[in-house]
């Protein structure tokens, strides 16, 4: 019978009968066990993802959950196999946006299996191990970071094409933990909003990636502006207010339809922070409305209106993000 790797073997002691370990020892010893079944676990599930991407926020609320979700659903429509990973151990969101509020992981073999969303897209998130919504998560670093090389290496994903990664605002420990645990990561794609304070925070996170060694697969601007349509007569000039008392004239088309795109946050602060930093830009998704009732339904713009602006518009960013893969070459950090 083989002997367990958690015995200690004397090979001096008379008859060469194996000593008992302390409880300590046992305690660091099954750890330590667990800690390299893990590493190989996460070794493994590289190799069985093709394509693994960050997502990242120098600052909250520019809609970063909004983008993973939008992002996994878009390459999802378009037939590849997708996972979200939802980093953010104490504020997740990723759930009630894919509408998997309430779910519990199920649990096989020691392995953890995620709950499948819209378009068959995978989910893991803290908010799945929450008994209330309402609770909150007060972990310290080391337990947090333990947490999160579980969600990888203990995670059955299957085969994927896509892993989208979305973590808390900020750079700090977590895209640092990922970035050490998951081999052969494509890349960031960064998240700001028009706004000064937005593009400040999203340099922070460029900078970032340096110092990981992982390439910025380019910026997206959320939010970037906010189309008003409507309908009068044929031919005929339209004023609009916009912010600040700015006036925004046009006029109708033939069957009296216009539209106006007002720049509520400011427009081009992404593309121009991109160019600034010689990184993609990789387009522009619109203030729609429609992300906050779908995000509170768990029902995507994407899922409701497949064929809407918003979906085209993170479409031709996903096409982007898929060129910049193909033309990206080079390892992150080693695992260690």
């Amino acid at each position: 019978m083989a002997e367990s790797p958690l015995s200690v073997h004397d090979p001096n002691s008379e008859g060469s009968q194996d000593m008992k370990p302390s409880p300590q020892q046992q305690k660091q010893m099954e750890q330590a066990y667990a800690q390299m079944k893990r590493k190989m676990s996460m070794q493994e599930i590289g190799k069985k993802i093709k394509h693994k991407i960050m997502v990242l926020s120098g600052k909250g609320g520019v809609g970063k959950s909004t983008v993973s979700t939008g992002l996994a659903l878009s390459l999802a429509q378009r037939g590849h196999s997708v996972g979200i990973l939802d980093i953010d151990i104490t504020g997740p969101n990723v759930p009630k946006m894919m509408g998997l509020d309430g779910r519990r992981l199920h649990v096989e073999e020691g392995r953890i299996h995620p709950a499948q969303g819209h378009l068959g897209v995978k989910v893991i998130s803290m908010a799945f191990l929450l008994e209330d919504e309402d609770t909150p998560v007060v972990w310290r670093g080391p337990i947090k970071l333990g947490a999160i090389q579980q969600f990888i290496g203990d995670v059955e994903w299957g085969q994927l094409d896509y892993l989208i990664i979305d973590f808390p605002p900020g750079t700090s420990d977590e895209p640092l933990t990922v970035a050490q645990s998951l081999p052969d990561i494509d890349g960031m794609v960064i998240v700001t909003t028009p706004q000064d304070v937005a593009l400040l925070d999203s340099r922070k996170s460029i900078t970032f990636s340096e110092s990981l060694k992982v390439p910025v697969l380019g910026v997206v601007e959320n939010m970037s502006g906010y189309t008003i349509r409507g309908n009068g007569p044929s031919n005929s000039q339209v004023t609009i207010s916009g912010p600040g008392g700015k006036s925004h004239n046009t006029t109708t088309d033939e069957e009296g339809n216009f539209s106006v795109t007002l720049d509520i946050f400011k427009e081009g602060g992404g593309k121009s922070t991109a160019e600034e930093f010689g990184v993609p830009f990789l387009g522009a998704l619109p203030f729609d409305p429609g992300f906050v009732r779908g995000g509170d339904d768990g029902v995507h713009r994407i899922v409701s209106e497949p064929e809407g602006e918003s979906a085209i518009a993170f479409s031709k960013v996903v096409e982007s993000i898929m060129e910049q893969i193909g033309s990206s070459s080079g390892p992150g950090l080693e695992i260690i």
